[in-house]
């Protein structure tokens, strides 16, 4: 790593005296020093972008290059890539190299969806007056994408808003979050190197006001933010007439129905709970066991949670790493205590060490506490028992999230009706509400948000229809 990195205005690397310090999420030493784009440089990239799509966008072959070209340059830089993300956001070095992996195949993916945008042949002889009428249906650029990611996934996040609007041929302008903007702009020196029509992407570290005036700008069409509802919303509602898809988080629920194979749900929740910290808007936060099984579940997995090593990220076999600050860290202990203190059961864990917490199960905690009905985002879950399945999934939808739900069942009417009433944009049958395929639609309903990312489905977000009516023709 460098010590000193430029953001990409308009494809060039820039350097400006105010810089942004990224620490080291472990140790708290400085790592790098990151330029911060001004007002101006923010003006200067949105007239760069908005020329850009008003030209000629690329073919779609040379779209699938671009695309298939960043996704090799990442994987033949995958230990640097790894290393920054254990630094800049305290992953451990094994998830980070799997998160670069997934921004590998996310890029290759929307290289291959980039020349699969297709269209439709309507007829529209509907009635005498439309007869000999027809119509062709095709999706066409929106134009200058404004991206805001999160510090949690900041590289394969990134990914999943530079590869769609890269595929479908829109500019781009990303800001990354000010805790990770690494990787971020690792992306954009790769992007450098290519051959790119001239404003066709800009990677802007923000200050809040200006990335505010980023997503309100009237040139942006569209705008795709990760991150908190508070900001998320706020940001829909300065829009304007831009198209917005919104991932703002959740707090997960997994349902294990009493003919589960208990080692193999004790091992998949484990990793949902607990990978990454909890830090991730898919974490498994709480967990609806069968009463029948309830007791042998819960001891299994207290046992694996007391048998994960917090500590070093950059150590091989470290699983849990530090939260993004230990003011998160204070904050998570805080709702531990509230809810020990409303009457719950602390059955392991509960322990803050600086920005590390262990990782900790309760049960008995009352519903209207904050690890109940808010997002904690940390290593934390809770367990409750249940004997009624329709009543179960009435207790996953009692949130104000709905993103991804987890249900363990062998019995096809019970995965269709979690199916169909679960209020959440992914119902996950035999496995956690973590499981992410990077192709699949994903995003959220209530205060989870709204449109879908997933690569094709982004793309659908990012572009828009255009019907050709045709009367007569191929009639002599």
């Amino acid at each position: 790593m460098i010590e000193s990195y430029p953001f990409y205005l308009a494809g060039k690397p820039i350097h400006r005296d105010e810089k942004l310090k990224v620490l080291c999420k472990a140790r708290g030493e400085l790592v790098a020093e990151v330029s911060l784009a001004t007002g101006e440089d923010l003006l200067d990239a949105l007239n760069a972008g908005s020329s850009h799509a008003a030209e000629a966008t690329l073919p779609a072959w040379r779209r699938q290059e671009i695309l298939i070209e960043l996704s090799r340059a990442i994987a033949d830089c995958r230990e640097d890539f790894a290393q920054a993300l254990c630094l800049e956001a305290g992953k451990p070095i094994r998830d980070a190299r799997v998160e670069v992996d997934r921004a590998v195949e996310t890029f290759r993916v929307a290289g291959e969806e980039a020349v699969r945008m297709s269209g439709e042949w309507m007829p529209l002889e509907y009635s005498p007056a439309s007869e000999g009428m027809q119509g062709l249906i095709r999706r066409f650029p929106a134009g200058l994408c404004a991206q805001i990611t999160p510090f949690n996934f900041p590289l394969n996040l990134a990914a999943h808003k530079i590869g769609p609007a890269i595929a479908v041929g829109n500019p781009f302008i990303l800001k990354p979050a000010s805790s990770t903007p690494i990787t971020a702009l690792m992306l954009g020196e790769v992007l450098s190197t290519f051959d790119l029509p001239e404003g066709m992407f800009s990677i802007l570290p923000l200050k809040r006001m200006e990335a505010e005036r980023l997503a309100s700008d009237a040139r942006v069409k569209h705008l795709s933010f990760t991150g908190s509802p508070e900001v998320g919303w706020r940001l829909k509602a300065n829009s304007g007439r831009a198209k917005v898809s919104l991932e703002l988080g959740g707090n997960a629920a997994c349902v294990v129905d009493a003919d589960t194979n208990l080692d193999f749900a004790a091992d998949r929740i484990t990793t949902g709970a607990f990978y990454q910290s909890g830090q991730s808007c898919i974490s498994v936060q709480r967990v609806f066991v069968h009463a029948d099984i309830y007791e042998d579940l819960r001891d299994r997995l207290v046992s694996k949670a007391r048998g994960l090593k917090a500590g070093e990220p950059m150590e091989e076999d470290t699983y849990l790493g530090p939260l993004i600050t230990e003011a998160d860290a204070e904050r998570v202990k805080s709702w531990i205590d509230e809810a020990v203190d409303g009457g719950a059961t602390l059955l392991c864990g509960g322990e803050r060490k600086g920005p590390w917490v262990n990782a900790s199960w309760l049960e008995d905690v009352p519903k209207e506490l904050s690890l109940s009905c808010r997002e904690v985002f940390g290593p934390v879950a809770i367990l409750e028992p249940y004997t009624d399945f329709k009543s179960v999934i009435a207790r996953v939808n009692d949130s104000d999230f709905g993103l991804q739900a987890g249900i363990f069942t062998k019995n096809l009417d019970r995965a269709h009706y979690a199916f169909e009433h679960c209020e959440v944009g992914g119902v996950i049958i035999g496995d956690i509400p973590s499981l992410r395929v990077d192709a699949m639609p994903y995003g959220g309903v209530k205060d989870s948000g709204e449109g879908r990312e997933g690569l094709r489905f982004a793309m659908e977000e990012m572009s828009d229809s255009r019907i050709m009516l045709m009367r007569g023709v191929g009639r002599l």
